[in-house]
């Protein structure tokens, strides 16, 4: 008896949903090991093991060491740029939509800090793979151009003044999110103070949020 068409759909889409969840489970633990070890010391063997994908399989997805370190590079800052440029803003006041962009980024950071270390790591290997993501500086272009909004609206209505850079504010909202995930540890023993302790952590969000709206008040 001939398979119907649609016996033979579902089955090639339980394939495709099959072979999808394996590629994501193969990214989400790759992450995890490229941002504790580094591409240098992250094996293939390892993130098999802890996968239900054999090594053949992670080679078949993404080529090679470099191409998962790529892969897991593009999905990560991704999932940061949606945030970052999340449309809804435009609905808020510019003095709220600002304030929103800064506590989403705070709380992404402190939510992934897996995020930051592969930023890091990707920092010390001077950027040699952040050119090849697909579409990176048009993401990235997005994000600078929902600043450069905000801030229009905000000099229009008289909440900010004018002749602030949106990539040099985007810059100001991304270094002092990212220091309190990059720099917890120090911080912790440095100064005896554990930053992700929830009071503590709240009481620097705020912060973090007032002082990069003060910078931009009229």
């Amino acid at each position: 008896m001939a398979r119907s068409p649609t016996n033979l759909q579902n089955k090639a889409s339980g394939r495709a949903g099959e072979a999808e969840e394996t590629r994501l489970n193969i990214l989400d633990v790759a992450t995890l090991e490229f941002a504790d070890k580094g591409l240098s010391g992250a094996r293939i063997d390892e993130i098999a093991e802890r996968t239900d994908a054999s090594k053949r399989m992670i080679y078949y997805y993404f080529g090679s060491k470099e191409g998962l370190y790529r892969a897991v590079l593009e999905r990560a800052y991704t999932a940061v740029r949606e945030i970052d440029a999340d449309n809804t803003r435009s609905d808020l006041a510019p003095d709220a939509a600002l304030r929103d962009v800064v506590g989403a980024t705070f709380d992404y950071h402190h939510q992934h800090p897996e995020f930051v270390r592969l930023v890091m790591n990707e920092n010390i290997l001077r950027g040699a793979h952040i050119g090849e993501i697909p579409g990176i500086r048009e993401r990235n272009r997005k994000v600078v151009e929902q600043l450069r909004n905000i801030l229009a609206r905000g000099i229009a209505s008289g909440h900010f003044r004018e002749g602030i850079d949106p990539l040099e504010l985007h810059m100001t909202i991304s270094a002092l999110c990212f220091y309190n995930v990059s720099n917890r540890y120090t911080v912790s023993y440095g100064f005896e103070r554990d930053v992700t302790a929830p009071k503590i952590l709240a009481r620097r969000r705020g912060n973090v949020i007032d002082i990069v709206e003060s910078w931009c008040r009229a």
